[in-house]
């Protein structure tokens, strides 16, 4: 991929305040030919420090809902001006996604760009805790970190480098996700796919010198990205 979109925020400031692999560029990956009408209505959900809620604004004409429990409002809303963005275009929000504290049908789509994986590994999360506050036919786009092959029973010594096996508990294969989306009864499954995205979105992340991204170099370093994908899906709700 060329990535278009990504390249207009391709400078040292918002890159240092990446959170894992660029979601820039994971983001316009996972949006591409995607269905969500100009104007809507979307939920960033796990949108960090706000880079792909201002993403959804300026690319892609949406009005958004940063919504996340472990960044500040106050920042974000900071941040959001700083880039050029009103409160009417984009709102922070401090939210637990399993107890998301918005109107029922409030949103026209979902986005969640590689965050997915911390609440929704429960088989029941979509139907129970997403879905309700999601329009009718509206849709959900998510991509999150993963592995080409199951590997818990037998973890790589690569990967341990850098990551507990209680943190790697979080990366799972595409079968894996694509049982989890298929239970769901309130929504169609659109698309579930293995990206493209993924060695140029860790080497973005590598290069930066906070302490998070200079002990995923050891993984990394040792050659663990052979084991790595990013998983994407799309559901659509009925």
């Amino acid at each position: 991929m060329e990535y278009a979109k990504s390249q207009k925020y391709n400078t040292p400031e918002l890159l240092a305040k990446i959170m894992g692999p660029n979601p820039f560029k994971l983001q316009e990956e996972m949006l591409l030919n995607h269905k969500i009408p100009a104007g809507s209505l979307v939920c960033d959900l796990g949108s960090g420090q706000g880079l792909t809620s201002v993403m959804l604004v300026k690319d892609y004409s949406f009005k958004v809902y940063a919504a996340d429990l472990w960044s500040e409002p106050q920042e974000n809303r900071r941040f959001f001006y700083q880039m050029g963005l009103t409160l009417e275009q984009i709102t922070p929000v401090k939210a637990d996604a399993t107890a998301l504290p918005f109107e029922k049908e409030f949103f026209d789509a979902v986005v969640s760009t590689d965050s997915y994986n911390y609440w929704g590994r429960d088989p029941e999360f979509l139907d129970a805790k997403l879905l309700p506050f999601v329009k009718r036919g509206g849709y959900i786009y998510a991509c999150v970190p993963g592995l080409k092959k199951d590997c818990h029973d037998n973890l790589p010594k690569e990967l341990l480098l850098s990551w507990t096996s209680e943190q790697l508990v979080y990366l799972r294969d595409i079968i894996y996700w694509t049982e989890i989306v298929n239970s769901s009864r309130d929504a169609e499954v659109v698309s579930i796919y293995e990206m493209e995205s993924n060695e140029e979105v860790w080497a973005d992340w590598l290069n930066q010198e906070n302490e998070i991204a200079v002990n995923d170099r050891k993984t990394m370093g040792a050659g663990g990205g052979k084991y790595l994908n990013f998983i994407a899906f799309v559901l659509q709700k009925k």
